[in-house]
């Protein structure tokens, strides 16, 4: 399911281009703005079905392909992730952890600079509480970007919500949590992640 407001042709040069993902083994969702000036714009948004994806490997390599063509079709100037929160559960923390491992390696492969925000700092961004239901950042979003369609799945949202979130941190100017603008950038930050042979 996506839903595209205009095509990237008709961006302006002078365009920034924002691509907000909400990484998930079962449904990734995706959301592009574009900021001219401080007019936001929502480009489109969807969600990439893996449910019937059996292999959790396939399922990193769709991720990592649908990624790669959302960069190659809309360019965007900044990738922004919302990170896996800390769950009871270690292995649906450790299967997020990897979908957005491989959502991220896809922004990175183009050069395109990630940023990191945890789902609370996007919730409170989008509408002030960090407690907010998905369906009251839906609603926000409607009127902040001006649709009035509620997506089927809100994880669409939840993945247009990380690219507002974006703008919102940079226009404030308190920054997103973490900023890697190509490997050196990412390993540079994470030694810890990194094991050597």
């Amino acid at each position: 399911m996506t839903r595209t407001i205009h095509s990237p042709a008709s961006s302006s040069v002078q365009d920034r281009v924002i691509l907000g993902i909400d990484p998930g083994t079962t449904i990734m969702g995706y959301g592009l703005i574009s900021i001219q000036g401080n007019q936001m714009k929502l480009i489109s948004l969807g969600v990439l079905h893996l449910s019937k994806l059996s292999d959790h490997g396939l399922k990193l390599k769709t991720i990592f392909e649908k990624t790669l063509s959302l960069i190659e079709e809309y360019k965007p100037d900044d990738l922004a992730l919302e990170a896996p929160f800390f769950g009871k559960n270690v292995q649906s923390m450790l299967k997020l952890g990897r979908a957005q491992g491989v959502a991220m390696a896809a922004g990175l492969f183009r050069q395109v600079p990630i940023f990191e925000y945890s789902p609370k700092k996007v919730k409170q961004s989008i509408t002030g509480n960090g407690n907010a239901s998905k369906e009251q950042v839906a609603s926000m979003l409607q009127t902040l970007l001006n649709f009035k369609e509620t997506p089927q799945y809100l994880d669409a949202t939840d993945g247009l919500a990380v690219a507002v979130c974006h703008y919102f941190q940079n226009t404030n100017k308190s920054g997103a949590e973490k900023s890697h603008s190509g490997w050196k950038s990412f390993l540079a930050s994470n030694p810890g992640k990194v094991i050597s042979k």
